[in-house]
């Protein structure tokens, strides 16, 4: 007896020693100080990076400011090609004063009387977009989960540590991008939910959850994958665009450096790219929502039908009464020679459709579409969600069934 006593003493000692050891595993990785970086706040303001100066002033102060200024003018010049397809003149000091909203500063030297530096300049998209002839309006994804892997040293990391890959991700300024890109840095228990196993998990309930607690419609998943030739060598970095809740494949492509310095301006060049690979995905309608990410319940076709059909029996109940009202006059008056004619009044019903939008041209489609249906009087889209599916409002005259028949028909 002593002797299960000391056992089971010695089997309880170690599971408190195993639970105890655990807690500190989960307590140091959610209190790690070594997670990701917080993202650059987004704007929509127009930027041009990776403009060099060197100047020279009378002071520090002046070389400066001779070299912020300077900036101005190479950035405007590059952002006029850049949307208008041609050169340009230039804009006065002044006029570039106006219109500039931030310098950021790339790099930097300074001297007693010189200035050398890689900036960066953000004009305000509402003053220098009428300059330009530019429109506020275009066209945007859903919010998208960004779940930045990479791989180093035959190990996917995510926000384990504070990786390149993730930095890179949290300095890219998305406001000019036509991606909404939602950018969470491992804070809290992000660390614990958003791993690289993840990306190869398929159960949707699970997915859904995650999105919902990021308020995101969908997920991409930029990889990296870098090699060092040998210690201070050359870097290749491999990166591929993948999305979605079954990583389905989008494009890929590798970039070199040729040390270990130039990693930090591989992974940025990288991203560039990238925006651009998901950027064209969405105009091309393959990156769109995931229908099994919705929680909201489908559109029931049948289910509509009986609902309005019902309706239209009570409406049809009460045109009835009103024409045996309408009979028994007319018959009053064949004494007199007067006769009634009544005609049944074609009742006119108002149909929420639900049909994918994969881009803008899937509007206009759609809406013409239903417009050809016979008895259709008016099409428009009430709820525009691009790349996912919008909801258009129907005005049909008819039997409910001959619109669900032809909307069949058409998909």
């Amino acid at each position: 007896m002593r002797f299960l006593t000391d056992f089971k003493f010695k089997i309880a000692a170690a599971v408190a020693v195993l639970a105890f050891l655990a807690t500190g595993i989960v307590y140091a990785q959610l209190e790690g100080t070594e997670r990701g970086v917080a993202p650059l706040a987004s704007t929509g303001d127009f930027e041009v990076m990776g403009v060099e100066v060197d100047v020279r002033g009378k002071n520090a102060f002046e070389a400066r400011q001779k070299g912020w200024e300077e900036a101005q003018r190479k950035a405007w010049k590059l952002l006029y090609k850049r949307t208008q397809g041609s050169d340009t003149t230039g804009l006065s000091d002044g006029s570039l004063n106006n219109i500039v909203s931030a310098i950021i500063v790339q790099e930097e030297n300074i001297g007693p009387r010189r200035y050398i530096a890689t900036l960066g300049v953000m004009f305000d998209r509402a003053r220098a977009g009428q300059i330009l002839g530019v429109r506020g309006k275009r066209l945007r994804s859903p919010p998208l989960l960004v779940l930045p892997i990479m791989w180093s040293g035959g190990s996917p990391q995510v926000f384990e540590n504070r990786t390149e890959w993730q930095k890179a991700w949290a300095r890219y300024r998305s406001g000019d991008s036509a991606i909404d890109y939602v950018r969470p840095f491992g804070s809290d228990s992000e660390s614990l939910v958003l791993t690289a196993g993840q990306a190869d998990r398929r159960n949707r309930v699970w997915w859904r959850t995650i999105l919902d607690q990021f308020g995101a419609a969908d997920v991409i998943i930029p990889i990296a994958r870098i090699q060092h030739d040998y210690p201070g060598g050359p870097v290749t970095g491999q990166f591929t665009a993948r999305y979605g809740p079954d990583n389905k494949f989008i494009e890929t492509f590798t970039l070199k450096s040729r040390n270990s310095e130039g990693v930090a301006g591989m992974m940025d060049q990288a991203i560039t790219r990238l925006d651009s690979i998901y950027s064209s995905a969405l105009s091309r309608g393959i990156l769109k929502t995931d229908q099994s990410l919705k929680i909201e319940d489908p559109f029931d076709l049948d289910a509509l039908e009986a609902a309005l059909e019902a309706e239209l029996g009570a409406e049809s109940a009460t045109d009835s009464v009103d024409s045996v009202e309408s009979g028994t006059s007319s018959a009053a008056n064949e004494g007199s020679g007067t006769s009634v004619e009544v005609e049944p009044a074609s009742t006119a019903i108002n149909v929420s459709i639900q049909f994918d939008t994969p881009d803008v041209g899937a509007v206009g489609q759609g809406e013409s579409s239903l417009r050809s249906v016979p008895g259709v009087s008016s099409a428009a889209t009430s709820s525009l969600a691009l790349g996912g599916v919008s909801v258009m409002r129907v005005t049909y005259s008819g039997e409910l069934s001959a619109l669900a028949s032809a909307l069949r028909s058409r998909g």
